[in-house]
């Protein structure tokens, strides 16, 4: 099955349970769907005015043959083990690999340690699993929070701008947004990425309040505020659909 999703990406279900997220791009020279698989993962080029069923169809037909390019280069997204209760795990959060453990406790909540997080619940466990979802969303959220206010105390004053407000919630597909407002939008897969990750994303949106458009002079701010850009922004291509899935699989239902 193909999904279409926010942006500028599709998503495709492979038979072996897999997930693949392709970057989709019309180009005016195009005379034919294209599809190739790189580093930085797979994309789908077609003329424009091409059906969107035309290019799903396309990348359904090319889905074996794309699953094993990806797994050649280790960007095949594999199946994740649920969240259970009760059940140690391991996933990534700011770069490195954490254990999740769970214990009884008086009142929900998490407790940080030295390469772990630990998951405090009261018994008995009858919605302990939406309870351990939702304290391991506000736990990221905070994370999160924390390091971009510490980085906007430097980053304002050299732009000159500020964002009006800050959100912070799970996005399908894009990593930060900028809206009408001058609200910025981070994903809260961010938490599970190396701060540097965040730190670019959050530098990109900052950027958006004084060129709307990814114009070279945008680009140019984005350098002159963070100039490790490009390597975050390659990690980010490289290892997105993994972060993605585990966030999905740790707070699943939650709502935003």
């Amino acid at each position: 099955m193909t999904q279409h999703l926010d942006g500028d990406w599709l998503e495709l279900a492979t038979a072996s349970g897999s997930t693949i997220r392709v970057l989709k791009a019309a180009h005016p020279r195009a005379r034919r769907l294209r599809l190739t698989v790189t580093p930085k993962g797979a994309r789908v080029s077609y003329p424009h005015g091409t059906h969107p069923a035309q290019v799903s169809a396309f990348l359904r037909h090319h889905a074996d043959w794309l699953e094993r390019k990806l797994d050649e280069l280790h960007l095949i997204v594999k199946p994740l083990p649920p969240l259970r209760v009760g059940t140690p795990t391991e996933f990534p959060l700011r770069g490195e690999t954490v254990q999740l453990d769970w214990a009884d406790g008086d009142y929900p909540r998490v407790e940080a340690g030295d390469g772990s997080i630990t998951l405090r619940l009261p018994r008995p466990h009858t919605r302990a699993l939406p309870v351990a979802r939702g304290l391991l969303a506000s736990y990221f959220e905070a994370q999160i929070r924390r390091d971009v206010s510490r980085w906007l105390a430097n980053y304002v004053p050299q732009l000159g701008l500020a964002p009006t407000a800050l959100r912070v919630r799970p996005m399908k597909s894009l990593w930060g947004s900028l809206d009408t407002r001058d609200r910025i939008n981070l994903d809260l897969a961010l938490a599970l990425a190396p701060p540097a990750a965040l730190r670019y994303v959050l530098a990109h949106e900052l950027c958006h309040l004084k060129v709307r458009s990814h114009a070279p002079r945008f680009w140019a701010q984005v350098e002159l505020l963070f100039p490790d850009w490009r390597e975050q922004r390659d990690w980010l291509r490289l290892n997105g659909a993994w972060l993605k899935t585990e966030l999905d699989r740790l707070i699943a239902d939650v709502a935003d």
